[in-house]
């Protein structure tokens, strides 16, 4: 696989792909907590340079997109080391999303970002984000409105690993704030949903992947907030039966897989639409079992496992543990598929609209590009979508 920095100079998307209502709408709806013009203005155009630029999204292949190579250090200062603060732009673009979709659950996703420097901020050399893999670069966890149409990018939140807090010089030299510490990936997963579900509303249910993490801290974390959650959890995850009737109430604490094999008797079939592959419907099996998980206190919390089977002959193919009650076991797995539509629609749109170029070393700037790369993967998607309506452009704006 080749490097970022290779990456061949295809456009990012087709010049017919992206309604100009659709970007002019969204500037419109996301750049009035500019006070001044002239960020308006530079907001507008780093907006459309992402939209339009062959490459990487950098500020210089930005402002040679966009006809005014002077630009560039104006656009450079404006990302990096402007004053402007991003989160009333997040806060508009997840409005803008739910007037536009009907967004049915936020799903959190981890985003690696490979890196060759040593300058950039969060930078970490020994990270794996998956079994028998290693990792050097930034890593990342964003929280995306998703529907079963389509899914976009509200939030963000960086890794930061030890020596970008502690270490004084990496720290100032990143431009880290001081409210921020440093986390496991599982703990920023974590924190990324509780941010964004006490900054706006309404709150949806929050699916993360949670297989290589601490469950239980987890799910006293999002219960305390009060956030809706399904954590897809790994097989061996212990859990104890919560319903007398039930085999696996007796016995202790049993491996999830476990739990469901024992159980299996209660499998029900549930049709469902796989966004990632057509509009074909698909059938998995699923059941859900009440089950109990202890948290650092001691005490238990009531919960649900949920499990899916997409071969009948074969150990369940996922689990997801959560605290909702009343949706059915069908609901719920229907739900989870919704990180299907997150991953196809970044590989599809959120790779080529930037989400993972910036060249530039700041905390802030990295925030400030992350946002707008995320509008205009909304404007793509949104267009795509049938929600922007208009002719088409090539977006490149003065």
């Amino acid at each position: 696989m080749p490097h970022r920095n290779e990456r061949p100079a295809d456009p990012a998307v087709s010049d017919d792909a992206v309604s100009d209502d659709a970007v002019s709408e969204l500037c419109a709806t996301l750049l009035t907590s500019f006070l001044r013009k002239d960020q308006r203005k530079r907001g507008e155009q780093y907006l459309r340079g992402l939209l339009t630029t062959r490459g990487r999204k950098t500020t210089r292949n930005i402002a040679a997109q966009l006809g005014a190579p002077a630009t560039e250090q104006t656009l450079h200062h404006f990302i990096a080391d402007s004053t402007w603060n991003w989160q009333p732009l997040r806060a508009a673009l997840a409005a803008h999303l739910e007037r536009k979709t009907a967004v049915q659950g936020w799903v959190v996703r981890r985003m690696p970002i490979p890196k060759t420097g040593e300058h950039s901020v969060g930078v970490d050399r020994g990270f794996a984000p998956h079994p028998g893999q290693t990792f050097r670069g930034q890593q990342a966890f964003g929280v995306w409105h998703a529907s079963l149409e389509l899914s976009a990018p509200v939030d963000w939140r960086l890794v930061l690993p030890d020596q970008w807090v502690h270490d004084h010089e990496l720290r100032d030299r990143a431009g880290i704030p001081e409210g921020a510490g440093a986390e496991s990936p599982q703990e920023c997963a974590v924190a990324v949903a509780l941010e964004t579900a006490r900054r706006w509303g309404p709150r949806r249910p929050v699916l993360i992947d949670l297989r290589d993490g601490d469950v239980s801290a987890a799910v006293a974390r999002l219960s305390a907030a009060g956030v809706p959650f399904l954590l897809r959890i790994s097989d061996t995850q212990r859990l104890s039966g919560a319903d007398r009737a039930m085999p696996v109430f007796r016995g202790g604490p049993l491996p999830a897989q476990r739990i469901l094999q024992l159980v299996k008797g209660v499998r029900r079939p549930v049709p469902w639409q796989d966004a990632a592959a057509g509009p074909a419907p698909r059938t998995s099996l699923a059941a859900m079992v009440p089950v109990a998980l202890p948290d650092a206190s001691g005490a238990t919390r009531g919960l649900s496992l949920l499990g899916e089977w997409t071969d009948p002959s074969r150990p369940p193919s996922a689990l997801w543990l959560t605290g909702m009650t009343r949706p059915g076991p069908g609901s719920l797995l229907r739900l989870t598929k919704l990180t299907r539509r997150v991953d196809a629609d970044f590989a599809r749109v959120g790779e080529e609209t930037g989400l993972r170029d910036y060249a530039g070393r700041s905390f802030r700037g990295w925030h400030r590009h992350m946002t707008l790369a995320s509008a205009a993967h909304a404007a793509v998607v949104l267009s795509a979508g049938g929600y922007g309506r208009g002719r088409s452009t090539e977006l490149a704006s003065g």
